[in-house]
């Protein structure tokens, strides 16, 4: 009996109208559950979500219509996958669940249903479970900060105690000129002591600067982009 599960319904008696129409409706399943796992404590776009939930069934209907001929439809399912990052970058969660889609919809394709829905329980239940977990989730607490200054104020080494007290590191990215070059903006990426972002730092980068603008920000690398 379970032999004949794990088998390919493509492989026996049953129509090919039949066969696509039942793995149709397997993949849009599984499409689903797939988007589920992708939506669990992340934000998310309506857009590749249901792309998520349609991909299964596109890349199995390519492999199927195929004849059986994986290379060819392994080469037209991989072009159609690209659309999605020709003008939009994805992070690597995005990419990550978009290749589980099209990896159920090549089994799907080749008529492993039982496979196919072990494989959305296997991979799906080891992301929800790092997910959870919070694995590979960096401490660093990287922020991105701007201070304008006047300019009649030397910069050079002008914060280099407040920020020596309460981060582990910093660096001066850049300065600019505002306000037809009335005020400098220094901009720096620097790592907070604690991950809550202190009144006191704030308080006295103000009075440093003459309470002028101050902007404090996440970094560029707390980004889970590629």
């Amino acid at each position: 009996m379970l032999e004949t599960l794990a088998s390919s319904i493509t492989t026996g008696e049953m129509s090919m109208a039949l066969a696509l129409a039942i793995c149709t409706f397997v993949s849009l399943v599984l499409g689903l559950g797939v988007a589920g796992v992708y939506r669990y404590k992340s934000a998310y776009s309506q857009g590749l979500a249901t792309t998520l939930v349609l991909m299964p069934a596109l890349v199995q209907i390519v492999i199927m219509l195929a004849s059986g001929n994986i290379g060819v439809g392994v080469a037209l399912a991989g072009a159609f996958s690209l659309i999605r990052f020709r003008s939009v970058p994805g992070n690597a969660r995005d990419i990550g669940h978009l290749f589980l889609s099209m990896g159920l919809g090549f089994v799907t394709g080749l008529g492993y249903l039982l496979f196919a829905v072990m494989f959305l329980i296997i991979i799906g239940g080891a992301s929800l479970i790092l997910t959870a977990s919070q694995f590979g989730r960096g401490e660093f607490n990287y922020r991105m900060l701007r201070i304008k200054i006047p300019e009649n104020l030397d910069y050079d080494g002008l914060f280099d105690d407040i920020l020596a007290k309460y981060t582990t590191s910093y660096e001066l990215d850049n300065v600019r000129t505002t306000q037809m070059g009335s005020l400098y903006e220094l901009s720096y990426t620097i790592r907070l002591k604690t991950t809550s972002i202190p009144k006191a730092f704030i308080d006295e980068l103000r009075v440093r600067n003459g309470n002028l603008s101050i902007l404090l920000g996440r970094g560029q690398r707390d980004m889970g982009d590629l």
